[in-house]
């Protein structure tokens, strides 16, 4: 097939190579204009761009898509079919109808289910047992098109957004190569979706990612999960950003009198955790990162004279007669300065 690929971020570069290798003709790649980064504020490509130019295709990036002038450029390509991966632009119906079969979608989530933008994160934030990628005929809606074929992933129980995102990416570049091998076979009937069964996400901001130690335990694990790598689950430290990566759920603590414990205290410290309450159940935390300082902790893998420093701490509060252990902020200061 002749094949225009529309793509921006990491995760449509697998599915532009997968295209390469299946052997299409790739007659051009469109992708969102370059971005200024950093101080310097020098331009910078987008990933797909980055692998259009290294393969040699040539490469379109329109400020709008639904400019006539793009359109028409685009039309003199002659694609038997587009293929949209995250491309960031919603299409006009003069492209979705421009080639012979259409513009086809690669969308990171069963549809109808998880319609929009992040379906990946929030998967994994809202605790769903399966995930997946669905390839689909583009028509002017949200991601409302004609399933062409749908491919179930299970999620593993400490499962990221990070890790999902890697897994889905490869999914969808086979799924999508098999779809065009369909629809050239003339063997793929599509679907239509049933509305009645559709959710939409939100696009994430990094605001999404403050804490609130109200929440349980288990809806805060699983949104740190979600947000790693990106925009990641946060708290502060009087002002201080403390990033928190990775951490377990406990129901019960057997030390901890839970008539005197209040959500956001931290109730225990131990040699490699630290243990933070909830508005039901405990966040056991193993790593964190404190902004100005671009280094993870890990608690669980810190050489001898970091556990020692945590170990003190735990002296410290294991000599008190309290049953809980003070404020948040209180403890994070002294257990990451000593």
């Amino acid at each position: 097939m002749r094949v225009v690929f529309m793509g921006t971020p990491d995760f449509a570069v697998g599915t532009l190579k997968a295209i390469i290798e299946a052997g299409h003709d790739v007659a051009a790649v469109v992708t969102q204009p370059d971005k200024p980064r950093g101080r310097s504020k020098s331009l910078v490509f987008s990933p797909v761009k980055e692998e259009a130019v290294a393969h040699g295709i040539t490469v379109l990036q329109p400020e709008r898509a639904r400019d006539e002038a793009f359109v028409e450029e685009l039309r003199t390509y002659n694609a038997d079919v587009i293929v949209v991966v995250a491309f960031g632009q919603l299409l006009p119906a003069s492209i979705i109808n421009m080639p012979r079969y259409g513009c086809i979608n690669v969308h990171a989530s069963l549809l109808p289910k998880y319609r929009g933008a992040s379906p990946i994160q929030w998967a994994v934030i809202d605790g769903c047992e399966y995930s997946g990628v669905t390839t689909m005929k583009m028509d002017e809606g949200l991601d409302t098109g004609d399933i062409l074929m749908v491919e179930k992933v299970k999620l593993d129980a400490k499962e990221t957004g990070g890790s999902l995102f890697d897994r889905l990416s490869d999914v969808g570049a086979h799924l999508l190569v098999k779809t065009l091998e369909g629809l050239e076979a003339g063997t793929i009937t599509p679907v239509k979706q049933d509305d009645s069964e559709s959710t939409y996400v939100k696009m994430l901001h990094k605001s999404f990612g403050k804490m609130d130690f109200n929440k349980s335990a288990a809806e805060l694990e699983r949104l740190i999960r979600g947000l790693n790598p990106w925009p990641s689950a946060f708290t502060y430290i009087d002002g201080k950003m403390l990033k928190i990566w990775d951490a377990d759920v406990a129901d019960n603590i057997s030390e901890v009198q839970t008539e005197e414990v209040k959500p956001g205290q931290v109730v225990t410290v131990g040699k490699n955790t630290f243990t933070i309450a909830c508005g039901q159940g405990y966040l056991v935390v193993n790593e964190v990162q404190l902004e100005g300082n671009g280094q993870r902790f890990v608690l669980k893998r810190q050489p001898v004279r970091s556990r020692c420093n945590v170990r003190r701490i735990s002296r410290i509060l294991n000599g008190s007669e309290k049953r809980y252990y003070g404020s948040f902020i209180w403890l994070l200061w002294i257990w990451i300065l000593l």
